[in-house]
């Protein structure tokens, strides 16, 4: 089972980080078709940084992967802006008359 970690600063949420299982876990696999300049592409990537072809692309699938999710999920601000986005979230407006519309019309899978 993945571990995780949970990191917290001062103004920030909690930031959970999944890491590797052990190398005891059973592993998968990955079968991927692709093109030959592509393969070869990577393969001289892979060369320059003294890694295997798996190593490269799992390193390189593992960061992006990880950008992803935490570009859902994680945004800075310094202290005056968090303040002033919680105190938003605690107080939101009243809803506006757009948006009174839009609550009562009947969604398109309805109809």
């Amino acid at each position: 089972m993945p571990k995780e970690r949970s990191s917290h600063s001062r103004n920030a949420a909690s930031i959970t980080v999944v890491e590797p299982p052990p190398a005891s876990e059973a592993k998968g696999s990955i079968n991927l078709r692709i093109e030959a300049s592509t393969r070869q592409l990577i393969d001289n990537a892979a060369a320059v940084l003294g890694k295997t072809r798996t190593d490269f692309m799992i390193d390189s699938a593992r960061r992006e992967a990880i950008d992803v999710l935490l570009d859902q999920r994680l945004f800075s601000l310094d202290s005056d802006r968090y303040d002033a986005f919680m105190q938003a979230l605690d107080n939101p407006p009243a809803p506006g008359p757009k948006l009174k519309s839009l609550l009562r019309r009947v969604p398109a899978w309805k109809k």
